[in-house]
């Protein structure tokens, strides 16, 4: 019969501590306030990148989404953005597909997909993340009674949160979203958010 030495014991509960602290952290639901963890993908032009980074010391709008579905709240947000505020310089606009579990097998159809149904000039701005999804459906408040909503995310200069929602396109939530991105793109040196709460909009 084979003997489980001390050791073995410390280092077995010593991993699973550590198991059970990243998972604690990655439970833990993003806040406005809070600085971006770092979010990695693919740009439709087949560059590697990563948000807060690629996004230039902008203010930045991040639509996220889940599902196939998804896609039609996240192209409704996207177009009201680009006629809104698409000529500004000084805000940017990401469309982060996020795409998990079995539908990774189809990769290279999807990017193929996306590509051609997305300007050139776009191509830029979608970056798609593959792999385990988990974790930033815990940080977006994700549920399975809204998995086909677009997830929203405003970042100021700095890559911190500065106002979360998610739900179909609704017209009083972008003229918040408006004032939240034309206020911060419009401050050297962005102030903290003195009312956080009424920043996080969930329909």
């Amino acid at each position: 019969m084979s003997r489980i030495t001390p050791a073995a014991c410390v280092i077995g509960f010593l991993v699973m501590s550590m198991a059970t602290l990243r998972a604690g952290r990655a439970q833990e639901p993003l806040r406005v306030g809070d600085p971006l963890p770092t979010l990695k993908g693919q740009l439709l032009t087949g560059r590697d990148a990563a948000l807060p980074q690629a996004a230039s010391g902008k203010v930045t709008l991040v639509a996220v989404g889940f599902t196939y579905q998804s896609r039609f709240p996240g192209e409704a947000w996207a177009e009201w953005y680009r006629k809104t505020l698409g000529s500004r310089a000084d805000v940017t606009l990401f469309e982060v597909p996020m795409i998990g579990g079995l539908a990774t097998l189809g990769r290279w159809f999807i990017e193929r997909g996306m590509r051609s149904g997305t300007p050139v000039d776009l191509h830029g701005r979608v970056m798609t993340v593959y792999g385990d999804t988990d974790e930033w459906k815990r940080r977006l408040s994700y549920s399975s009674e809204h998995k086909d909503d677009a997830y929203l995310i405003v970042l100021d200069r700095e890559g911190i949160v500065r106002w979360l929602h998610h739900g179909a396109f609704d017209q009083a939530q972008a003229d918040d979203l408006l004032g939240v991105l034309t206020s911060f793109a419009g401050e050297d040196q962005p102030e903290a958010d003195h009312d956080p709460a009424h920043r996080r909009r969930e329909s």
